[in-house]
């Protein structure tokens, strides 16, 4: 069985999570955008063996110390799509639009696919290719414990940003709707930033893509 702790990290708050198989205790590293001695120190706290690196995509506050941790364990990093390759190659730039830490160069070992799956442990994890917010954004998806890792797909309440390069709105809501919502109502999913909800609240109510018949 899959478990999972979410730490905010950088100036961005964003949510990096570990997610741990519990009979091997194998690890990932979800979006480590910065703070690596906190993200060491909950994974040590945890008892947890880091192994992989998940990226859903290649924004600073996401994947800004992908490369340092990577060099640092030797850890492989998955994910995200293709499509962000760009924003990969601006992350030096990134690093200081924002005043982040100069973020390390890196070069995925395995970019991720619509249907692609990731194994963690004894289990195994969906991944789905949810452009939009950014072109190569992917979302990881455990049925086994009903949660989605959503990144900055969408949000409590809201949805991604797509005024970013190579944003598009349009295609974000058909991502969310025809990807998302798919995995049911009652999955819950831990958004880039603020708290986790769930779909069906979301497909109900959220301002920006719920149903309004």
């Amino acid at each position: 069985m899959l478990h999972y702790h979410t730490i905010p990290v950088t100036p961005f708050q964003q949510n990096c999570s570990l997610l741990w198989c519990d009979q091997t205790h194998a690890a990932a590293v979800i979006d480590p955008g910065g703070d690596l001695d906190d993200i060491l120190a909950e994974a040590k706290r945890l008892g947890l063996a880091l192994q992989q690196i998940w990226l859903t995509h290649a924004h600073i506050d996401h994947a800004g110390a992908a490369g340092e941790l990577a060099q640092q364990l030797g850890l492989p990093i998955i994910g995200p799509h293709p499509g962000d390759q760009f924003w990969i190659d601006a992350l030096a730039q990134q690093s200081q639009m924002f005043g982040f830490p100069q973020a390390r160069p890196f070069t995925p070992t395995r970019w991720l696919h619509d249907g692609d799956t990731v194994t963690l442990g004894r289990s195994s994890v969906q991944v789905r290719h949810c452009p939009g917010h950014t072109p190569g954004h992917v979302v990881f998806h455990s049925p086994e414990i009903g949660r989605a890792f959503v990144g900055d797909v969408l949000f409590a309440g809201s949805i991604g940003r797509t005024d970013f390069p190579q944003g598009d709105h349009e295609q974000l809501l058909a991502s969310i709707r025809e990807r998302l919502w798919p995995m049911g109502d009652d999955t819950v999913f831990i958004p880039g930033h603020g708290p986790e909800s769930s779909f069906g609240r979301e497909r109900r109510s959220n301002p920006y893509v719920g149903d309004r018949a």
